[in-house]
């Protein structure tokens, strides 16, 4: 008997026209071979990545952390500001850290949302951080460690959005319709109104990727990468020694990270990893661009795409009851995941660990998460 899907009703039957088109999800082993095929698919890589025009713009201490807010250029649009944190009074070199805000359908910040800097923490942030990560900004506390944390915004949110006075008309008048779902008593009505309109807009930002010839999944990762290539050209970091974590749209930039970026020593991926397969039906909707670039579900699936650099550490932790994923999705990534690490005789340089409970990143997974990473990155 055929099957339903609860969105596409009467075109259920599209699903099986496709398999016919083409093969889904095909089955990517680690090695060069896929990692140059995600290069590709993804659609926006460079023989330099590289920031240009770094500035320092500002230093302070505060809780036992150094910071820093530095900036540069990507190349494009305007200057990425990121935030680099380590404990305070550190003399060598540090491992280094990537920590990677999340998409949160919460655009107007971004390394707001997982870090303190040198200003106060605004409630609306502080409200945020108790549903997702514990009450805390996890990567200060990941720099309390013995880390030198980079968190940068990345294309779209907090220093790289789109005024809202450039995104379109249709965008804006969409937003503003239904920006009541967003607005709450805790959180301003200029916050609430931008992350409603840049939920459409990021619609038409991968209409514009598609167009150029490249994915968001793309261009989002090319800005890590360039970060990445900051943090080790930092004389406090110790550049053979470089990971990355993040949540949600975090876990799904550490899978690309993973994947794309040769530097990472060990990623870990935090509420974001199924078998394409098992999001059929299930909350397409709420799900970014970034974890659907175009094309890649001819050529393999997302665990594949996070596995593709296997043996490279690799940490996933799954929560049994995200509601952004199916149990039997989350089970066969780890399936899959874990068979691409026996295949290339490292079965123990991939972990997986599943927690109960929702979408999150709470105190749990981030003490598991930081103790990885310190026996990873030494």
């Amino acid at each position: 008997m055929a099957r339903t899907y609860q969105h596409l009703g009467i075109y259920s039957d599209w699903v099986d026209a496709a398999r016919k088109a083409h093969r889904l999800y095909p089955v990517a082993p680690p090695g060069k071979e896929t990692q140059q095929r995600v290069k590709e698919t993804l659609g926006f890589h460079f023989a330099s990545e590289r920031p240009r025009l770094v500035k320092v713009e500002r230093r302070w201490t505060r809780d036992g952390i150094e910071g820093e807010e530095v900036s540069w250029s990507v190349g494009y649009g305007p200057r990425t500001h990121a935030w680099v944190l380590k404990p305070e009074g550190a003399k060598s070199p540090l491992p280094g850290v990537v920590a990677l805000h999340d998409h949160g359908g919460f655009k107007y910040y971004g390394k707001e949302k997982i870090a303190d800097g040198p200003d106060e923490t605004p409630p609306v942030l502080k409200l945020f951080r108790e549903q997702y990560y514990g009450g805390r900004a996890f990567a200060n506390a990941l720099a309390r460690e013995g880390f030198v944390v980079l968190v940068p915004d990345t294309f779209l949110w907090g220093s790289r959005k789109f005024p809202l006075e450039d995104i379109p008309e249709w965008d804006r008048n969409a937003g503003t319709a239904v920006y009541s779902q967003w607005k709450n008593e805790h959180t301003p009505d200029e916050i609430a109104l931008f992350n409603s309109v840049s939920a459409f807009h990021e619609h038409t930002v991968e209409k514009y990727c598609h167009l150029l010839g490249t994915t968001l999944a793309g261009v989002v990762s090319y800005e890590d990468r360039v970060a990445v290539n900051y943090l080790a050209s930092r004389p406090d970091v110790r550049r053979d020694a470089i990971g990355c974590v993040g949540l949600s749209g975090g876990g799904c930039r550490s899978a690309l990270l993973q994947a794309t970026c040769d530097r990472i020593r060990a990623a870990v991926i935090v509420g974001m990893m199924s078998t394409f397969e098992h999001l059929l039906d299930h909350n397409v909707i709420t799900h970014t661009w970034m974890v659907l670039p175009w094309g890649w579900a001819r050529y393999g699936d997302w665990s594949d795409l996070a596995a593709c650099r296997a043996p490279s550490p690799l940490m996933v932790q799954y929560d049994l009851e995200d509601g952004l994923f199916t149990q039997e999705g989350m089970r066969a990534a780890h399936q899959r995941i874990a068979e691409h690490y026996r295949s290339v005789g490292k079965p123990g340089n991939y972990v997986g660990e599943f927690y109960p409970g929702g979408h999150k990143f709470d105190l749990q997974m981030q003490a598991s998460a930081f103790a990885w990473l310190k026996e990873q990155l030494g």
